[in-house]
């Protein structure tokens, strides 16, 4: 059964979450782009609610639920480019797509695991059939900044 849209800008209100300045691009890209019926966001960095990152390694500085929040904030951190872009969360009708890298050491497995604190964020939103959509998760040996984790995404627009 199809969760309500029109209420996912209240539900987002509800949940009383902090969110992160929107980034600015310190690079050669944008952070996000509205192309036909999509948003694309780039990569983005778990930025905390004060502006600065989160950093380490899971699996030598972070545990894996270090690394499942560190996620989360990196969702919070899209979250924000998407609001500053979009201007409302009623205007996303489902999430397409979340690809997340996770630095981690070589012997770290759990990169899923990590990649759900992001992915559980979207459904709390969007609720779970709107809010998940397909994934990947990959470990890196090394990321910006040395952030736990970098994730993009793709929404579809209403």
């Amino acid at each position: 059964m199809s969760e309500s849209l029109a209420s996912v800008q209240q539900r987002f209100i509800s949940l009383s979450l902090s969110l992160p300045p929107a980034p600015k691009p310190i690079g050669a890209y944008t952070p996000s782009l509205i192309l036909g019926g999509f948003l694309y966001v780039s990569g983005h960095l778990p930025i905390l609610s004060d502006g600065t990152l989160l950093r380490g390694r899971v699996g030598s500085d972070l545990d894996a639920d270090a690394g499942k929040q560190a996620a989360r904030h990196a969702g919070l951190t899209i979250l924000a480019t998407l609001l500053a872009t979009a201007g409302s969360l009623d205007r996303v009708r489902r999430v397409v797509k979340v690809f997340g890298m996770v630095n981690c050491t070589p012997e770290f497995e759990q990169h899923p695991h990590v990649l759900n604190g992001c992915s559980e964020l979207f459904a709390e939103i969007w609720g779970r059939e709107m809010g998940i959509g397909v994934r990947s998760a990959v470990g890196v040996v090394s990321l910006p900044n040395g952030v736990p984790v970098e994730i993009e995404a793709l929404f579809e627009l209403v």
